[in-house]
């Protein structure tokens, strides 16, 4: 029950300058710090929390931008679950993790490298390691990153569009497909929002998990819902509370 919860966590919670520099088109989100609720329903068992996630843009000049991510999640009984962080570089493509650290409950800290002198991705929690060829994200920057890439062509994203990246975890990388469902409706603690309906499925021939995102259009397409179900048909369902802008950090 606890692993669903945490991936849930993981997957809601993620440039170099030129005269027209990917930075700009990306238009990554203004920094912000997000609440949200969380139900779970895991064997019958129901669970409920609330999650924080703050993402920070780091304006240091204009050679260089770095970015700040960090999540907690509490839920009830256990109390706090997940602690995790990414940070790194803003380039050409977006974000460039440099580190992907967690904390679970009753479990020591991982840490997933982006080492971009020896070009290569390792693990703290297994001896795999993978190439660095540009665009790859660790599975907190993943949502901010689609962020990003959503924003830069908002006027032109339709049903059935396709966000390609390749995602590190704790142990292993794998690559992930976000298509583009639907525009819809959806109430919140907020209001009545619109948003994009954006789903993460497994390859038809493999069980894995499926997230589902409604990004809010018309609140710099935060994510405002997530959802994740596994293929037993367990799921979470976490909801947006408040939304606070931050100043940006320098």
């Amino acid at each position: 029950m606890l692993k669903q919860l945490i991936t849930l966590v993981l997957l809601t919670y993620g440039l170099c300058w030129q005269s027209v520099s990917w930075a700009e088109k990306l238009k990554l989100a203004p920094s912000a710090s997000l609440r949200y609720s969380l139900k779970s329903s895991q064997k019958g068992i129901p669970v409920s929390g609330e999650a924080v996630v703050n993402w920070q843009v780091i304006e240091q000049d204009q050679q260089a931008r770095k970015y700040r991510l960090s999540s907690e999640t509490k839920v009830a009984i256990f109390g706090k679950i997940l602690v995790s962080s990414s940070q790194g570089s803003i380039l050409e493509y977006g974000l460039a993790p440099d580190r992907f650290i967690e904390k679970r409950f009753r479990r020591p800290e991982a840490t997933t490298y982006f080492d971009r002198e020896q070009k290569n991705i390792h693990f703290s929690e297994s001896d795999l390691s993978y190439p660095i060829q540009g665009g790859e994200q660790d599975r907190l920057s993943a949502t901010w990153q689609l962020v990003g890439l959503v924003r830069q062509q908002a006027e032109r994203n339709k049903p059935g569009q396709e966000w390609k990246m390749f995602v590190a975890g704790l142990k292993d990388a794998d690559p992930w497909t976000f298509t583009l469902i639907e525009y819809s409706k959806i109430t919140s603690a907020l209001g009545e929002l619109n948003v994009m309906h954006i789903v993460k499925a497994p390859p038809p021939d493999a069980q894995g998990q499926k997230l589902e995102l409604w990004l809010a259009t018309d609140l710099d397409y935060y994510p405002v819902r997530v959802r994740f179900q596994d293929s037993n048909g367990d799921q979470v369902d976490q909801k947006i509370i408040a939304i606070n802008k931050l100043i940006p950090a320098q």
